[in-house]
Order: structure tokens, then C-alpha cells, then sequence
């Protein structure tokens, strides 16, 4: 069996079959419906679903929903340690099977598409697996990853919830184990880390990009957080 990645669709008929690999479905465009195991429901864009050797599953489809699937030898152990057959997955993956899907549509390449394969994988197993997330909280997940530039207070994340920021608070950190404010500051302190590694960009820049107008504090929270000042970091 050799690892693949490929694009596929369903249709309404309920299909059931198993395989001698592992395999990962994660939606592109609209849902799939899926009975494997322990879990029976619906798994939607920005989720992953992934189905153990030799398991029987059933699901169906609307003919127009698109999904990439891969056929795997061997799962990285985040997955396998963690048990949660379908959980959230991060911005970079969401990102990149939006290539894979371009990609595999444009030409046959099997150098690249085993180049795509193991970047595939590397991504794979950066997932932080979590029990499926409620849905008002991924709602906020997804607008934290496009928008730690902006000035966030906990009355916006509530609001995007539509909770109370009291109700917010409590299912937040039951479901990501950290507070909200936790959780920004790791996100930021992650991005600025990946900008002054990777860019040239100046440090007064990228605290800008992560939220903070002040350098100084920006300075003091980096430091806090990594142990090195941006300017230490740096060099």
C-alpha cells in the first residue's frame, strides 16, 4: 500500500466497506455523514475524521460536497494516542489542503504529490487533538486565527459564542484547558516567534501584527513567555 492523498465525493447512497490502511477524510466542502465506531454524525469543513485498519464504516454525502482523503500506513501518535476519532484541525492544515485540492487538480506529479504527502504528515502531527469542539467554540477559534492583529476583549469572544462572557469563560477552558486570555497570548507569542524566525520584519512590526501597539510590552511578554527578549531571540 503506498501513501496517497487524493480528492473525492459521495453521493446519498450509503456506502459500507473497510480497508487494510488507515484513512483520514477531511471535508472541503459541505459534510459527511459517518458511522465508524464509536461515532455516528456529521463531520464538516475545518474537522478531520479518521478511520482505524480493517474497521467497517457506512456514510453518505451530497453529490456536490468534496473532501481529501488520505490513505496512510501509519498515523502519527498525537492521533492514535489521543482516541478522538474526528477533532478540529489548525489553520496551516486548512490552508494546505486548499493546495492539495489545487494541486492534485492541476497536474500528475508523483515527486510532488509524495512532497505533498509528507508535509501532509509533518502537519498532521502538529494537531493539538482535543475532544470535538462545540461549535460556538470553534466559531471563536476560527476568528482568532485570522485576527490576533486586532484588539481582543473577552466580551467579543462571548459575543461571537453568543454566551455570556461568564458562560464563555467557563466552556472555553473546559473545552481548550486554558483561559481565553491564555490561549490569545499563546497564539500571539506563536506567531511573533514564526515572524522574527522567518521575516525580516522589524520588531515594531511584528508585535503589530500579534497584537500589541506598545513594543515595550510586546518585549516583556516575549520574554516571559520564550525566556529571551525578541531582540535576544533574534540573534
Amino acid at each position: 500500500m503506498q501513501n496517497k492523498l487524493s480528492i473525492r465525493s459521495y453521493n446519498r447512497d450509503r456506502r459500507s466497506h473497510s480497508h487494510d490502511f488507515y484513512q483520514l477524510v477531511l471535508p472541503l466542502k459541505g459534510v459527511i455523514n459517518i458511522d465508524v465506531a464509536k461515532f455516528s454524525g456529521k463531520v464538516a469543513p475545518g474537522e478531520c475524521v479518521w478511520i482505524n485498519k480493517h474497521q467497517m464504516h457506512h456514510f453518505t454525502a451530497n453529490s456536490e460536497a468534496r473532501f481529501v482523503v488520505a490513505d496512510m500506513e501509519f498515523l502519527p501518535p498525537n492521533l492514535t494516542d489521543s482516541g478522538q476519532l474526528v477533532f478540529a484541525i489548525n489553520l496551516p492544515l486548512i490552508s494546505y489542503l486548499e493546495f492539495i485540492e489545487q494541486q492534485l487538480g492541476y497536474q500528475i506529479n508523483p515527486v510532488m504529490e509524495r512532497a505533498m504527502f509528507h508535509t501532509f504528515f509533518l502537519l498532521l502531527a502538529e494537531q493539538q487533538i482535543l475532544p470535538r469542539l462545540d461549535k460556538r467554540i470553534g466559531a471563536v477559534l476560527v476568528f482568532l486565527e485570522h485576527r490576533l492583529a486586532e484588539n481582543i476583549t473577552i466580551s467579543d469572544l462571548a459575543q461571537i459564542a453568543c454566551l455570556s462572557e461568564t458562560q464563555f469563560k467557563k466552556v472555553f477552558r473546559e473545552q481548550i484547558g486554558q483561559t481565553a486570555i491564555q490561549y490569545v497570548t499563546q497564539k500571539r507569542m506563536e506567531k511573533a516567534k514564526a515572524l522574527l524566525q522567518h521575516t525580516d520584519y522589524s520588531i515594531q512590526m511584528i508585535a503589530e501584527h500579534v497584537g500589541y501597539t506598545d513594543i515595550s510590552a510586546f518585549s516583556r511578554r516575549f520574554s516571559t513567555h520564550f525566556g529571551l527578549t525578541p531582540t535576544q531571540f533574534c540573534h
